[in-house]
C-alpha cells in the first residue's frame, strides 16, 4: 500500500535523512524510521508491535532503534489519540503512560513532538492512490472540499483535512469523546440502558472495537438472552462465519450506526470532498460493511441527502500511513516555522 511513499529505501541512507515516527494505538504500535529528504516521506525500515507486550512506549522504541543497527536519529513525532499536557499524553485508551519528556531523554533525541492519530492518517492520504482504498459509497458528481478521516479502533478517532490556497490545514476532533445520539427504537433502547450507568455516553463508547463488545452486550440484555461478554473479534467471527443471530445483529446495527454518524460529522464539518475510513476495525469487516446499511443511514439526512449522494466514500488499511502522516506533519510543521 501507498507504494511510492512506502517503498524501502536503501541501507546506505545516512542517519541525519532519517526522522524516527510512530504510530500509536491501544493495541498495536507501529514504528519507522523514515527517509525525510525525498519528496515526500518515504519508509526505511517499519515493524508493528503489540503494545501489551512491552512496559511502555519508550521500552518499544528503544527495542525499533536497536533492531535497525543502533540508529542514531534526532528528531520524532508520535501520532496518538490525545493531547500533550506538560508533555504527557492524556489518552484513556493507551496501556500505559506517555511521557515525551522521558523519551527524549531516554533516547536521545533532540525533538520529539505528538500529533494526533487521525490527523497523521488525513496528512498521509495525500499519498493513498485510487487502486489502493475500497469504494463504499461511489458517485458520479464528486464535489469539492473538506475531506473527513474517520474511524473505529480501540477508541474512534476523526480528523478533517481542509484545502486552501497556502496548502492544507488539518483539524484534529475527539469526535469518539462527543456524546452519541441515536436514531431508530433499537438505538434508543440501547442508549437507553447504557445511560442507566452514566450520565454521558460518549460515541466510541458503542463505535469502536471495545464499543462492539459493549454494544453486543446490551443487545444481549433487551433481549434476554444470557452470554458471556465477548471480544471483537469473537463477536465478528460469530457473525460472518457462524451467522449466530446475535451477533449479526450486534454487527448490522454497528455498521448502521456508523454510518449515521459519519454522515453526522461530514455536515458538522462541511466535509463534502468525501470521507476515508480508516481504523483497525472496519477492514476485518469489509465485504459485511459492503452488504450493510451503513451507506443507506450515511445518507438519511432529510433535506441533506442530495448533498451526501454526492459525497464518496472510501476504506483503506491504514498500515504505515499513519507513520508516513507523522512525518509528513512534523516536516511540514518545521517548515512552516
Amino acid at each position: 500500500m501507498v507504494q511510492a511513499a512506502s517503498r524501502q529505501i536503501a541501507e546506505s541512507v545516512k542517519a541525519a535523512d532519517l526522522m524516527l515516527a510512530a504510530d500509536v494505538g491501544g493495541t498495536y504500535a507501529r514504528v519507522g524510521l523514515v527517509q525525510t529528504n525525498a519528496a515526500a516521506p518515504a519508509m526505511h525500515r517499519y515493524h508493528k508491535y503489540r503494545c501489551a507486550d512491552y512496559p511502555g512506549l519508550g521500552a518499544i522504541l528503544k527495542h525499533f532503534l536497536a533492531e535497525s543497527g543502533g540508529t542514531t536519529v534526532a528528531h520524532g513525532a508520535i501520532a496518538c489519540a490525545g493531547y500533550a499536557l506538560d508533555d504527557v499524553v492524556i489518552n484513556t485508551n493507551l496501556p500505559w503512560q506517555v511521557s515525551l519528556a522521558q523519551i527524549r531523554a531516554d533516547l536521545g533525541l533532540r525533538d520529539l513532538q505528538l500529533v494526533n492519530d487521525f490527523t497523521a492518517i488525513a496528512y498521509a492520504t495525500r499519498y493513498v492512490r485510487a487502486h489502493e482504498v475500497t469504494a463504499i459509497a461511489g458517485t458520479q458528481q464528486p464535489l469539492e472540499g473538506p475531506v473527513l478521516v474517520v474511524g473505529p479502533g480501540t477508541g474512534l478517532g476523526a480528523a478533517v483535512r481542509i484545502p486552501g490556497s497556502a496548502g492544507m490545514t488539518i483539524l484534529s476532533t475527539e469526535a469518539g469523546q462527543a456524546a452519541l445520539t441515536a436514531s431508530n427504537d433499537i438505538e434508543i433502547e440501547v442508549l437507553r440502558l447504557l445511560l442507566r450507568n452514566a450520565s454521558h455516553v460518549p460515541v466510541e463508547h458503542v463505535l469502536s472495537g471495545p464499543g462492539l463488545s459493549n454494544l453486543h452486550a446490551a443487545l444481549a440484555a433487551i433481549r434476554g438472552v444470557t452470554q458471556p461478554r465477548l471480544s471483537p473479534t469473537q463477536i465478528t467471527a460469530a457473525a460472518i462465519e457462524a451467522r449466530e443471530p446475535l451477533a449479526l445483529e450486534a454487527l448490522r446495527v454497528f455498521c448502521a450506526w456508523l454510518g449515521s454518524m459519519v454522515g453526522n460529522l461530514v455536515l458538522v464539518y462541511g466535509a463534502q470532498g468525501g470521507v476515508f475510513l480508516a481504523g483497525g476495525v472496519l477492514p476485518q469487516i469489509r465485504e459485511f460493511l459492503l452488504e450493510s446499511e451503513f451507506v443507506e443511514r450515511f445518507r438519511d439526512k432529510g433535506a441533506m441527502r442530495a448533498l451526501l449522494e454526492r459525497v464518496p466514500v472510501s476504506l483503506i488499511e491504514h498500515g504505515q500511513l499513519g507513520v508516513l502522516g507523522a512525518a509528513g506533519w512534523y516536516l511540514d510543521s518545521r517548515r512552516a516555522q
